[in-house]
């Protein structure tokens, strides 16, 4: 919209009215403030949730796979036939065996139940959710039959447990004996311990090679209780993997990502479609202050603009002068807006923490939200359709007032002058 250079002239006077029209100008930066604040609340609530969906998803895929081949009652037997089946798979990149049962452990007194995990060495160490996060000890000195094992850092803190301690693990489904079912307890000694960020998984698991694994449980060596699945392409799983159901039916059963996690992800995206636009019911509202102000505006300006149409304005000067001065407040609102918006989720630890001191409340508690920290990742296309929607909510708030007054009729305003 290309203005004349006594347009541009009018249209900054008014974006900053006289010491009479103090209100107006108040009004105005009110305007600004709720696009601001509606921008920036926007801005941070879309980030944050891209970063806990795409924390959620690095994290349990990184332990999970995109999918899982599981054999029926928690076995699959001849699994190396599976295996392999699964490896010659087009758009497969990686399948690892993997045993996981949910039991017991304790240590001085202390008990907690664990999720355990077997894995064969070699992919215990090329696992880089686990690999890259060893806090304490090392994988390399978990290895078969040392007797040692790796734990999650909550667990460790759970049992109070450090390097080099023992830990016990109870499998109930024991021998059987005349006497009943004897349960089976094995003592190992830790020789790492993880973070993963995750708050469930660090502190339930429990990872061991998949030979003490398999003699802890009782299992054949040729038994294992699933194949976790990697493939290229996460959001095209299911098509990937479909050339191998025929090939493993009636005797295991493929399950993706989205299957295993549907009610977490999708709650995921719900909230932030409602979060989307709760932010741009903000922005509306800002939308209409700012149509407030500038029909303020025209009515304390009626005689100018009357002395303008007799000087020969057109009715078109006075649209693109209205309109300007509405679509600057939206402009600068926005701008504002996002990068403050930015700078906030630069220091968002931070913010966060002196929030938490001044209340008093833990703020981010990982029992409950999962994740350790507060994580962030801005969608470019998000942030693009957030700038806009609330330029096209401000353009379409100065629409009226504009009209009205280019409306104006000089002859009914100066009639009594």
């Amino acid at each position: 919209m290309l203005l004349s250079r006594y347009e541009r002239m009018i249209a900054r006077r008014y974006l900053l009215p006289g010491k009479g029209e103090r209100f107006i100008a108040v009004v105005a930066g009110f305007s600004l403030g709720a696009v601001l604040l509606g921008v920036w609340a926007l801005v941070i609530v879309m980030s944050v949730m891209n970063g806990f969906r795409a924390e959620l998803f690095d994290k349990i895929v990184g332990l999970n796979g995109h999918a899982i081949v599981q054999g029926y009652s928690g076995q699959l037997r001849d699994w190396q036939s599976v295996l392999a089946d699964t490896n010659a798979t087009p758009g497969v990149t990686s399948a690892t065996p993997l045993i996981e049962q949910p039991l017991m452990a304790t240590h001085n007194g202390r008990v907690e139940f664990v999720l355990l995990r077997g894995m064969r060495a070699a992919d215990m160490r090329a696992n880089p959710t686990i690999a890259k996060n060893v806090v304490v000890g090392s994988l390399a000195s978990v290895t078969p039959g040392s007797g040692r094992v790796a734990i999650g850092s909550r667990l460790a803190e759970a049992l109070g447990i450090d390097i080099g301690d023992d830990i016990t693990i109870w499998n109930p489904s024991g021998q059987s004996t005349p006497m009943g079912t004897v349960p089976r307890m094995i003592s190992y000694t830790v020789g790492a311990i993880f973070t993963v960020g995750v708050y469930d998984y660090d502190k339930a698991y429990v990872v061991m090679p998949m030979e003490d694994a398999q003699q802890l449980l009782l299992l054949p060596s040729d038994t294992v209780g699933m194949i976790e699945v990697k493939t290229a392409n996460p959001d095209k799983v299911g098509e990937i993997l479909a050339s191998l159901r025929p090939k493993v039916q009636g005797r295991a059963v493929i399950r993706d990502w989205r299957e295993m996690n549907t009610e977490l992800f999708q709650a995921l995206a719900v909230e932030q479609v409602v979060m989307f636009v709760i932010g741009c019911i903000i922005i509306l509202v800002a939308a209409f202050n700012i149509a407030s102000s500038l029909i303020m505006l025209v009515r304390a300006k009626t005689r100018d603009i009357a002395i303008l149409r007799t000087m020969g304005a057109t009715r078109g000067s006075l649209v693109r002068i209205f309109m300007t001065v509405g679509t600057t407040i939206g402009v600068l609102g926005t701008a504002a807006g996002t990068i403050l918006g930015f700078a906030t989720l630069a220091v968002r630890h931070q913010v966060l923490a002196l929030v938490g001191r001044i209340t008093g409340q833990n703020l981010w508690d990982p029992s409950i939200r999962f994740l350790t920290e507060l994580p962030s990742k801005p969608n470019p296309v998000e942030i693009v359709a957030i700038i806009l929607v609330a330029l096209l909510l401000t353009f379409l708030a100065t629409l009226y007032p504009a009209f009205k007054a280019a409306g104006t009729d000089p002859v009914q305003v100066l009639r009594y002058e």
